[in-house]
């Protein structure tokens, strides 16, 4: 005899035929390794965001409309505000709980987007966007664009002076684009800004748009999750065939704990960090800007290419066009364009069409170690020019030598970074090389008969063996016989191709992993 239950499941699989699917995502195994938490962190951080953002938006009104504010907070009592700061201000004094939830909200987007970012360093320094898994990267790469728009729009919505005072530079940045700027403007704040409507289209935008397709991302980065194999760090047992990991009853489980240990950690911050506190930024006014004012990190690098660009314009025909907007404009998107296209740049120059499920360990490809490195530093040299007065405010330095190192810096620092990355994973290399051949250093010294001190070694056992020499080495491409150039000779593109695979895998672009026959005859075995 069928309990009830046992009914409603039969019927249920009968028209889903879900009790297969499950069958084989339970057959699943996931590796184990604290860097695919990552992922996890910005998988649950959005779910925090979801939930505290369904709150908040039972109290917060999305008008610009000016009314007097009538809230507890006295020193604003009297003051004509606008119903999305009256709402605000509400929400943060006069809800039960209002406050944290609030912060909570705040707190989540920050670490989001953190994790996010964090998540897809991890993946493009360890090769994980190779094929087949290079519609992940794109994904995760939009969701990453999608993340920092929502947090830009999330943040304007209190309308206070602080992020009005964001929006005057989001503004003027939309202007000096060429032809339509003036168009976007007016689109997106209703009129001359700042507008009636920009409180409302911002929620719009917040509340429905950017979390709408953030969710079908989401949806389709799980998808392929579950559908695909996942990649693994190579060990002994592991190869482009096999997955070696914790079964999917063991990854849900710590997933679970993992989940109410990230929204614990959120909720803690929260109520011991206190972040954006908008009544002591008072209600934005077009006619004051907010001293020392300061973006979320993630928009830093936008502000701070912005801030150090000289004011040039150029006149023609009768117009402007505002260098000193544009230019940190089109460097901001062409940074991250090169971010979202590299998987596919290194497919074209490797030549590679295979599958490949085991990572890379950073230090065995340099080249793209040291182009991530110098990506980053560009983003921290700009991160820092976003801070310039606040810097020379408290070193006590002039604002304008803070904006020529940071000028300076964005030239020189990247060259630099790469040049070191580079060198120290060639060095990191050379000596795996010689700890393969000779063996591990012990520190004890033995004096050999004719009087020669030497250091002993240890040879290396074979899990370590294998972790050191399991990875591939490409080879550059030959230089290009012919093609459809001029005279038959190889195109431009083909000799583009060549050239930047001799960078990536020429000489002195990787040191030479030992062969088994070296092994071999210095190890006499």
């Amino acid at each position: 005899m069928k309990v009830s239950g046992e009914k409603v499941a039969e019927w249920a699989d009968a028209r889903l035929g879900y009790r297969g699917r499950a069958r084989g995502a339970l057959r699943k195994a996931f590796p184990d390794h604290w860097s695919f938490l990552l992922a996890e962190i910005w998988l649950y951080s959005f779910v925090v965001l979801v939930l505290t953002g369904v709150y908040l938006s039972f109290y917060f009104h999305p008008s610009s409309e000016q009314v007097v504010y009538q809230g507890s907070y006295g020193p604003l009592q009297g003051q004509l505000v606008s119903e999305a700061f009256d709402s605000t201000m509400h929400l943060s004094f006069d809800v039960r709980g209002g406050l944290l939830i609030r912060q909570a909200h705040h707190w989540a987007a920050l670490i989001f987007v953190a994790a996010l970012f964090v998540h897809m360093m991890r993946v493009f320094f360890t090769g994980a966007f190779r094929k087949p898994r290079e519609l992940h990267w794109v994904l995760v790469f939009s969701l990453l664009v999608l993340a920092m728009f929502g947090g830009l729009t999330g943040y304007d919505l209190p309308n206070d002076l602080l992020s009005g005072t964001g929006l005057v530079v989001v503004n003027g940045t939309i202007l000096s684009v060429p032809i339509v700027g003036t168009y976007l403007s007016m689109f997106l704040f209703g009129g001359e800004f700042p507008g009636d409507d920009l409180v409302a289209r911002f929620n719009a935008i917040h509340v429905l748009v950017i979390p709408a397709l953030m969710t079908v991302l989401i949806v389709a980065l799980v998808a392929l999750s579950l559908r695909g194999r996942p990649a693994q760090y190579p060990g002994p047992g592991r190869t482009n065939r096999n997955v070696v990991g914790v079964p999917a009853q063991v990854f849900l489980v710590k997933s679970a704990g993992f989940f109410f240990l990230v929204c614990g950690v959120i909720f803690f911050v929260a109520a011991v960090a206190q972040i954006n506190p908008v009544w002591e930024y008072g209600p934005y006014r077009p006619d004051q800007v907010s001293a020392g004012s300061q973006p979320d990190w993630y928009m830093g690098v936008a502000d701070g290419l912005l801030r150090v660009m000289p004011g040039w314009e150029i006149s023609a025909w009768g117009h402007t066009l505002a260098l000193d907007n544009l230019i940190p404009l089109l460097a901001g998107f062409g940074l991250f364009l090169v971010m979202g296209a590299y998987p596919f740049i290194e497919a074209w120059v490797t030549g590679d069409d295979r599958e490949q499920h085991l990572l890379d360990r950073p230090r065995n490809r340099p080249v793209r170690t040291a182009l991530g490195a110098a990506w980053l530093s560009v983003y921290l040299v700009a991160l820092t020019g976003a801070a310039n007065d606040v810097i020379a405010l408290r070193l006590h330095v002039s604002v304008n030598s803070v904006t020529w190192a940071v000028r300076i810096g964005l030239f020189v620092v990247p060259l630099v970074v790469y040049f070191v990355a580079k060198r120290w994973a060639l060095g990191l290399q050379r000596r795996d090389r010689d700890k393969v051949l000779h063996g591990r250093e012990t520190g004890v010294v033995k004096r050999l008969p004719h009087g020669e001190y030497v250091e002993v070694h240890e040879p290396l056992g074979q899990e370590e063996l294998y972790a050191l020499t399991a990875h591939e080495q490409y080879a550059p491409l030959p230089p290009p016989a012919g093609g459809n150039g001029d005279g038959g000779g190889p195109t431009r593109v083909q000799q583009l191709r060549a050239g930047l695979s001799r960078r990536f895998y020429g000489g002195g672009s990787q040191i030479r992993k030992p062969t088994e026959d070296e092994y071999k005859e210095i190890t006499h075995s």
